[in-house]
């Protein structure tokens, strides 16, 4: 069987959006399905779920047109493939920092997806103070003649960190990237409160951890 990515032999191949966009949603699926298998093995194996949230979402053409405009390149399929990796996105909400690291190790420890870059932007956060993590992967969709490696982005945050993303993208929005600076100063305020408490969220249920159980 040939295998292959979704570059530009399979976009001069296929060369139509919707096809394309299946590719990306098969992706979606696929992905979504090892993690929530990964959440039941936690939850079977070790009695603790790490995992709070699970969102995906594919990126709708608008905003497809917008990025790509944004980034200096027409609006093609072509282009759609080459340079936006994140139209295919899960984001996973967990409880406390190190659970991210825990379940980052875990997906990037598979042999059935290829990771291609991770960003860590909870030890080197954004100068706006956004703070998640970042995996950039490619997962291989099988079709009857073919194999196509499709990527698709995953976000892996705190509830904390996740609400502070929330209003800092509202803000972006808003204000199209231009927000008064004393807006923009107290936002990057708020992610070092953030960053404080989920330090001390961790100690605290570290702390109880080692407590056991009592009878």
């Amino acid at each position: 069987m040939k295998k292959e990515a979704v570059s530009l032999q399979h976009i001069k191949k296929a060369n139509d959006w919707d096809t394309v966009i299946f590719l990306y949603k098969s992706a979606l699926k696929e992905m979504r399905t090892k993690i929530d298998i990964l959440n039941d093995e936690f939850q079977h194996f070790h009695r603790y779920n790490p995992i709070e949230h699970i969102k995906s979402r594919i990126k709708t053409p608008e905003s497809i047109v917008k990025k790509l405009k944004r980034c200096g390149h027409e609006s093609s399929v072509e282009n759609m493939v080459r340079y936006i990796n994140d139209i295919a996105g899960i984001r996973i909400t967990c409880s406390f920092t190190s659970d991210i690291y825990r379940l980052s190790e875990m997906l990037t420890s598979r042999d059935d997806i290829t990771i291609l870059s991770v960003k860590d932007y909870i030890r080197h956060p954004k100068e706006s103070g956004y703070q998640s993590y970042h995996l950039l992967v490619s997962v291989p969709i099988f079709s009857s003649d073919e194999i196509v490696n499709t990527k698709v982005e995953i976000q892996i945050r705190t509830v904390a960190q996740d609400f502070w993303a929330t209003l800092e993208h509202k803000m972006y929005y808003k204000f199209e990237g231009n927000a008064p600076s004393h807006i923009s100063k107290e936002l990057r305020e708020c992610a070092e409160i953030v960053s404080q408490l989920d330090q001390k969220m961790l100690q605290l249920n570290t702390e109880i951890q080692s407590y056991g159980t009592t009878s």
